[in-house]
Formats: C-alpha cells, structure tokens, sequence
C-alpha cells in the first residue's frame, strides 16, 4: 500500500504530465491557498522535473480574504486590481499554464455581506474577459488539495477528516489504480467516444425529467459535444478539470424551457447554496426559489443579462467514480462531476463550429450566451430521464435512471 506521500507525489506528477502536460522551458503559474503547501511543492518540485522554465505559486490566505469582506471599505469591491489583469495576461501572451487548486471553506464568506460579493464577482468578471475568451488558448487545470476547514464540513463530527477528504480526493482522481497516468489517458478516450456519438446524432433538443425537473434544451443546428480532454493553440493536449467526468456543449440562448431543481448544494462565492429551483421561459429565467442562500442566488442572476441564460450543459453518469464514493464534497469540482449540470452565463466558442473564429456579434447571432460570469450546479440524480429529440421529431434516450442509455 502506498505511503501518503508517495499518493501525494503520484497526484502532483498526474496534474504535471496529464492535466498541465508541462512542455520544456513551459512557465507554470499556480494559485494556491496556503492550507495546500506541501501539495503545491509536490506540483512544482514534479514541474521542473518535467523540464518547466520557472514556477511561480501565488498564495492566498482564507482568513485574509474573509476579513477584507468584513473589514475593508466599501469601495474595494467594486475594483479589480489592474496589475492581477494584467499579469494574467501577460502570462498568457508566454504560453504559461495555469494550475488552480481549490481547498476553500465552502461556508467561508457566510457572514459577508452579499452585495460585497456580488460587486466583486462582477468587477472581477468584467476585468478578466481576455482570459475567459482566450484561457483555452493555453494549457490549465483546476484540482484540489483540502483544507481542514473543508475536510471538517464534509466529515462534520468526524475524526480525521483531513485524512478521509484526501482520500476522497485520491480516489477521485484515479491515484488507487496501478498507473494512474494510463488510466487518466484511457478515461478521457472513454469521453472521447462519447462525445463522437453526440456530435453525429446532432440532436436538436434534450428533454429532461426527474422529479423536481421538467426542462426542455434547444441546440443550434452547429452545436459541437466536448469533454475534458481538449488541446491548446499549440496542439498540446490537456485536461482542465481534475477530476472530470463530464461531457457538454453550449444550449441555444433563448431555447431553454420548463424548470429545473437543484440536487446538491451549490458553493458559490464563499456560500451554500441548497435546495434551490430555477423556472425558464424562452431561455430566461423568471423564478427563483431557494431554502438556504436565496439572495446570494438571486445577486448571481443578476450579475448581467446573460447569467439570466444558460452557457452550459453537461452530462455526468450518476454511477461514476465521484458519485460512487457517496461523498457530498461541497465543492463545485467534484460535485459537478459526480451528476448532471447545468451552467449559468457565458457559453463556449468551441461548443459551435468555428465559434473561435466569429465576430462577438456572429456569436449572438448562433444565440451563443454572453455574460461575464459561468457558475455550475448539479440538477442529477439516480431517476433522471434524458432524451435527444432529432430533427425529425423522433426521440431517443440518452439517460435511463441517471446513466448512459447508450
């Protein structure tokens, strides 16, 4: 059985070689909380082993950032940090890749107020449209590595919950298997076939149904199926998510219809948010209900005119890997990973053919959704029905009881 450091070093060596796939003389820029040291060490110690120019960890402070929301003027937080913008973008420009690892506090900011973190979410949007349109362009990969204030939520009441979160987090990304670097690249081919099915069938809308979800989805005729794997504009293949079990594409604007329940909390911006159901007409939302956390959805929403819309749909099998722990992680990177999602806000240009290459307006034109924000929540569950309506009105399905029909 391998030591806790040797899976600490095997996870760090998987984001290097498979997430990042680190190229010689490749910059490698990593943010990270300061409860994930050793893992970021781990990362960059395998980094310069695979032959990165330089590394550099930026390090945040959970406890800095929450007294600034209690502490701080008023006027922070509707500022962004000009040279955060432009380093950003600078590092771009050199073909930098990019590791962000989340450990954070799910109920960190649950004391701020909420219109702190709504302007900031905003402000922060806005300043980082350059890295949302061309972040593809480069290699980058969200992970995880937990903190003890993470790990004492999911396993509230429990002793070493540090210890079991790892855990859960090693088996999420495959580190029990005997080459976890081969398994990752087995995985991402199982993906790869899924998403050639869907982009032959050209499905013209999905129907889903579960209880608490009626919602009908309309795709543009040059909609395009992707998965975790992708490549950079230099060809170098990645994986932006660690873990990943998901394949998605972008919805017509205006063509989502029906309602919608949530069946995990979403962590947004510091807060949970539970319990929840979205209503659609002609793709905009019109009714929002929540049990916990409802202002801070509703500000979400109202973000811009395009977190009214959808920018994301994503099918997950509920009997996958993540779901199969029977860990709520109370994280977004895992909880979207183990059931369907939907996304509120901006949608992918590569999810329509040739959407790189289109003028801002020939993408409001194939009704692909602006917006300055993307937020995911999970609406799967074990009886979730799919099915792919044709353009000829026939329909077949996707999803039976939570998991592939085909």
């Amino acid at each position: 059985m391998k030591t806790f450091e040797e899976k600490l070093k095997s996870y760090a060596e998987l984001v290097v070689k498979v997430g990042l796939n680190v190229q010689p003389n490749q910059i490698l820029y990593v943010r990270a909380s300061v409860d994930t040291i050793p893992f970021a060490r781990a990362v960059a110690h395998e980094a310069y082993n695979a032959g990165a120019k330089n590394v550099y960890v930026d390090y945040t402070d959970p406890e800095i950032t929450l007294s600034r929301y209690l502490r701080a003027s008023d006027d922070v937080f509707t500022e962004f940090p000009e040279w955060e913008r432009a380093q950003r973008e600078m590092l771009i420009d050199k073909d930098t890749a990019f590791l962000f690892i989340v450990s954070d506090d799910p109920d960190l900011l649950s004391k701020a107020d909420p219109n702190r973190i709504a302007n900031y979410q905003k402000v922060s949007g806005e300043a980082m449209v350059k890295w949302r349109e061309q972040h593809d362009d480069v290699s980058w990969v969200i992970c995880a590595a937990p903190s003890q204030a993470w790990a004492d939520k999911v396993f509230t009441g429990e002793t070493n919950s540090l210890d079991k979160l790892w855990d859960a987090i090693f088996s999420s990304v495959r580190i029990g298997e005997v080459e976890p670097v081969k398994a990752w690249k087995d995985h991402i081919g199982n993906l790869l076939q899924k998403v050639t099915y869907l982009n032959e069938k050209k499905y013209k809308k999905l129907h889903y149904k579960a209880e608490g979800t009626d919602l009908t989805i309309e795709l543009h005729p040059l909609h395009l199926w992707r998965s975790g794997g992708t490549k950079n504009r230099h060809g170098v293949q990645f994986v932006a998510n660690m873990p990943t079990e998901e394949v998605f594409t972008s919805p017509l604007r205006s063509g989502v219809n029906g309602f919608v329940s949530s069946k995990k909390p979403l962590s947004y911006a510091g807060n949970l948010i539970d319990e929840f159901k979205l209503t659609f007409e002609n793709g905009r939302i019109v009714e929002i209900t929540a049990k916990k956390g409802e202002e801070v959805l509703k500000n979400l929403v109202e973000t811009d005119e395009g977190s009214h819309y959808l920018g994301e749909i994503a099918l997950v099998p509920h009997d996958s890997p993540i779901s199969n722990t029977n860990v709520l992680f109370l994280n977004t990177l895992f909880d979207e990973n183990a059931a369907n999602h939907l996304a509120l806000g901006f949608g992918f240009p590569n999810c329509i053919e040739a959407g790189e290459k289109m003028t801002k307006e020939q993408r409001e034109d194939v009704e692909l959704n602006s917006s300055i924000t993307h937020v995911d929540f999970m609406i799967g569950c074990a009886d979730m029905d799919i099915d792919g309506e044709l353009p000829d009105g026939t329909r077949e399905p996707i999803f039976r009881k939570g998991n592939w029909a085909f």
